[in-house]
């Protein structure tokens, strides 16, 4: 089979260069993907971080698509509890309009964010992630145009004429969402690169089993996201994914904020950790696609094969974005 490559982009702070904006960089990393044939371009959402830099992926994603010629570009993903379905189909139908057949608009139910923000977004009603499956049902039925004539929204439009349809996905790193986007028919996309311990293989087939029970047209598609760096080598690949692991460990073991450090800071902290924080370190790392060219490669074709998908798609966070940037491009001139 064919592989199709994602860039799944964060919008780091990088530590170099530091006199450049984060959402430049974006930009400049996004037109590069479109260069190298990348199929599609996703952008992530977070919320009062000092690490990310995109709070608002629907107005990243009109200006790349702008700026770019044929690569897909979306969210990856919109963080839905915090909004308005009926809203988000009007944002997204409208970029579907501007840019026809690039729109993608991948869903999450993570906060992206602590629980002030949370709070702030929700304001004056409360933050919940209660209604999330009734928040996706009905944004595929907006964007479908099939909400049941007895709903109380059925006569609501999203943009006139014929409908601007976005691909819709499903984002999640649990399977806790993979019958819920069977059952209404979006595309799936697996996080594997969140935690040391991913979701199971079962989770996908969980997700094509709900679609076809659901009795959708068409095909379940299905695609997985993975942590990778690739350099000249392993150990380079290491050293230079240390700044990531290390923030990884402050971030979810102590529930510490840091901006991304040098690699050499990084594996210098690192040995201040304690015994089972340099064991997390350890996981976290053996958990990411490392190597040179060759490797990263025949790294990424066994878990595509081993989740039986097509797409992959690939976060990599360094210090200095050029070692970002060259990763893309060793990895689409080895895979593409």
């Amino acid at each position: 089979m064919n592989l199709k490559l994602t860039a799944v982009d964060q919008s780091p702070v990088q530590g170099l260069p530091s006199d450049v904006s984060p959402v430049a960089i974006t930009v400049d990393l996004a037109r590069a993907c479109d260069r190298l044939g990348y199929h599609r371009y996703w952008l992530a959402e977070h919320h009062n971080s000092i690490n990310f830099a995109g709070p608002c992926p629907e107005i990243l994603i009109g200006h790349i698509a702008s700026q770019t010629e044929r690569i897909r570009v979306g969210s990856g993903g919109v963080m839905l509890t915090h909004y308005s379905p009926y809203k988000v189909a009007e944002q997204f139908s409208m970029l579907e309009t501007l840019y026809p057949g690039r729109i993608d608009l991948g869903i999450g139910r993570a906060p992206g964010g602590d629980a002030l923000a949370s709070h702030a977004l929700a304001y004056p009603a409360q933050p919940g992630l209660e209604d999330y499956a009734e928040q996706a049902w009905l944004l595929q039925n907006f964007l479908q145009r099939s909400l049941p004539e007895d709903h109380p929204y059925a006569g609501l439009g999203i943009m006139p004429g014929t409908p601007a349809i976005p691909q819709t996905w499903m984002l999640g790193s649990s399977g806790g969402s993979a019958g819920l986007a069977g059952e209404i028919g979006m595309k799936m996309c697996l996080a594997l690169f969140i935690s040391p311990d991913p979701a199971p293989p079962s989770v996908i087939t969980e997700y094509k089993q709900a679609w076809t029970e659901a009795g959708h047209a068409g095909s379940p598609e299905a695609s997985i996201a993975v942590a990778a760096l690739c350099a000249d080598s392993r150990e380079e690949a290491e050293y230079l994914a240390a700044p990531a692991v290390y923030w990884k460990v402050k971030a979810f073991r102590q529930g510490i904020r840091e901006v991304v450090k040098h690699p050499d800071e990084a594996l210098q902290l690192k040995r201040a950790l304690s015994p089972s924080d340099q064991a997390f370190f350890d996981a976290v790392l053996n958990s990411m696609i490392l190597g040179d060219a060759k490797s990263c490669a025949e790294q990424i074709w066994q878990v595509a094969d081993r989740y039986q998908c097509d797409e992959v798609g690939i976060v990599t966070v360094t210090h200095d974005y050029q070692h970002r940037l060259r990763s893309y491009e060793r990895l689409a001139a080895t895979l593409l």
